[in-house]
């Protein structure tokens, strides 16, 4: 299974910015995905997750109204739209994948994509 994520790069605060992540060699509709991200000198941490049909979707506090998480069962692919965006969003995120709704450890990672919010 790999997981291919896209769309990072620079913009000012205030800003949006969607990150994509494309699926190979898997059933996508089998697996839960999640945005993580790590910022410079901090842990992964969780920020948003979406079920296998898309019904249900989990996020971070610190997000909540200004991200939005969906996915392409098609495309085999999931969105992070990002808006209202501000420098400490700052880091690289990473799509994962799992069987398991929210699941603690994630079963398969992408390599991530570097956004950059300046101030």
């Amino acid at each position: 299974v790999q997981l291919q994520a896209s769309g990072g790069g620079l913009v000012q605060a205030g800003g949006s910015l969607r990150v994509s992540c494309l699926v190979s060699g898997a059933t996508f509709s089998s697996y839960c995905m999640g945005w993580f991200r790590q910022a410079p000198g901090k842990e992964r941490e969780f920020v948003a997750a979406i079920s296998w049909s898309g019904e249900s979707t989990y996020y971070l506090d610190s997000v909540k109204g200004r991200f939005t998480i969906s996915r392409d069962n098609v495309k085999n692919t999931v969105y992070l739209r990002m808006s209202s965006l501000k420098p400490e969003d700052t880091a690289v995120y990473f799509c994962a994948a799992d069987e398991v709704w929210l699941a603690t450890s994630q079963e398969y990672w992408g390599k991530g994509t570097q956004v950059t919010v300046s101030s």
